[in-house]
C-alpha cells in the first residue's frame, strides 16, 4: 500500500540547513499497524507528514498504492487525503465552536457529502468510539480522552484505507492512552485499516505489529520488536 524509495528532507539552507530525513526506504502492506518511533528530533513526525503529503520531499519517491504523491500537486494530494486517509493528532485539532458530531463530520462535508448524510455518518462514528451520549458536546466540555475519541471518529468517518496518528496518546494519562491505543488496534484488526502511528513512547510503540525506529533522520531498525 505504501512504498518509500530513498526520500530525503532538509530544512533551511547553508550553515542553517538541518537534514530531517536521509535516504529513507521501506514498504508498508495493506492492513499493517506500524509504529514509527525514536528520540525527539529524529525525523519521525517529518516522515509522517511526507507520507501523508502534508509536506513535499526534496528527493526520492512516495507511492500510496499506485499514486505517486511525490510528483503530485497539493490539490491532487488533498483529494487523495479526503478519499483515502484519516488523521489523529496529539492536540486533537478540533474546531472549538463545533460540537462533537460537527467536528466528526468535517471530512465528509469537505468532500461534498450532504449535511444530512454527513450527520448520520458522524453519529455512527461517534457511537463506534463510545461517545453516543456526547454528540452535542463542544470540545471545551469534554475530557482529553473524549476529545481524542472525537478526533478518531473524524478520522474514520470516511472509512479511510489509512489512518495517520501523530503522537495520539502524548497528551493523555496512562489509562486513557491505553483506551486510545486499544481503539486503534480494533480499527486495524476488525476493519483492516492500515495504521501508521508516530510515538516516542516505547510501550505504546510495542503495541503495533511492526516498529520502524529512527535516529538522526535514518531508519535504524525495522521489525516486529525493539532490538
Amino acid at each position: 500500500m505504501i512504498t518509500v524509495k530513498g526520500i530525503s528532507k532538509t530544512y533551511g539552507k547553508g550553515e542553517a540547513a538541518a537534514k530531517a530525513l536521509r535516504d529513507v526506504s521501506f514498504t508498508i502492506s495493506k492492513g499493517e499497524m506500524v509504529s514509527i518511533t525514536g528520540p525527539s528530533g529524529c525525523g519521525k513526525s517529518t516522515l509522517l507528514h511526507l507520507l501523508a503529503g502534508i509536506e513535499s520531499v526534496d528527493s526520492g519517491e512516495i507511492w500510496i498504492g499506485d499514486a505517486p504523491i511525490h510528483a503530485w500537486d497539493d490539490k491532487k494530494i488533498a483529494k487523495l487525503r479526503l478519499a483515502k486517509m484519516g488523521f489523529v493528532f496529539q492536540s486533537y485539532h478540533l474546531v472549538p465552536v463545533l460540537n462533537a458530531w460537527e467536528n466528526a463530520a468535517l471530512p465528509l462535508i469537505a468532500s461534498g457529502v450532504s449535511s444530512a448524510k454527513a450527520k448520520e455518518r458522524s453519529l455512527e462514528a461517534l457511537k463506534e468510539v463510545g461517545l453516543a451520549d456526547k454528540v452535542n458536546q463542544y470540545p471545551g466540555a469534554l475530557s482529553g480522552g473524549q476529545n481524542q475519541r472525537v478526533a478518531i471518529a473524524r478520522a474514520i468517518v470516511g472509512k479511510p484505507d489509512i489512518i495517520w496518528a501523530d503522537e495520539p496518546t502524548g497528551a493523555l494519562d496512562t489509562e486513557t492512552a491505553e483506551q486510545i491505543i486499544g481503539m486503534l488496534e480494533m480499527l486495524n484488526s476488525h476493519y483492516g485499516t492500515t495504521i501508521i502511528m508516530v510515538t516516542h513512547d516505547a510501550r505504546m510503540a510495542g503495541r503495533a505489529s511492526r516498529i520502524i525506529r529512527m535516529q538522526n533522520g535514518r531508519v535504524i531498525y525495522d521489525g516486529s520488536m525493539t532490538p
